[in-house]
């Protein structure tokens, strides 16, 4: 059915989605990992680089406050992998047997 909106004629179409792909959706969630990991790197980088100077060795809390940063990145992005791997493929288990979830989309003309 056409809409018009600021000159612009708009149709909406119907879509199901099936299934999703696996690996796919697995990298989709490792970049929001990678994201998540950095973040609570900062947070966690912070806090050793703040126990050192309080133990007196401020210069040793700083790198072990890098090599936190650095492992929270790399266990965000595993873990995010992860996490979306198991999630399509729930997703594609409880939909094969449902039949998909409907998406109505416009699409500009």
């Amino acid at each position: 059915m056409p809409n018009l909106q600021a000159g612009i004629i708009m149709t909406t179409t119907a879509y199901m989605i099936k299934q999703f792909g696996v690996v796919s959706l697995g990298k989709f969630f490792a970049v929001f990992g990678l994201i998540w990991g950095f973040i609570m790197g900062i947070f966690l980088a912070f806090g050793l680089g703040r126990m050192g100077s309080v133990f007196g060795a401020p210069f040793l809390g700083f790198g072990a406050g890098i090599v936190g940063l650095i492992i929270m990145v790399i266990l965000g992005g595993i873990f995010g992998f992860i996490a979306g791997a198991i999630v399509a493929f729930v997703y594609n288990i409880v939909l094969g047997a449902i039949g998909g979830v409907e998406m109505d989309l416009e699409v500009k003309v």
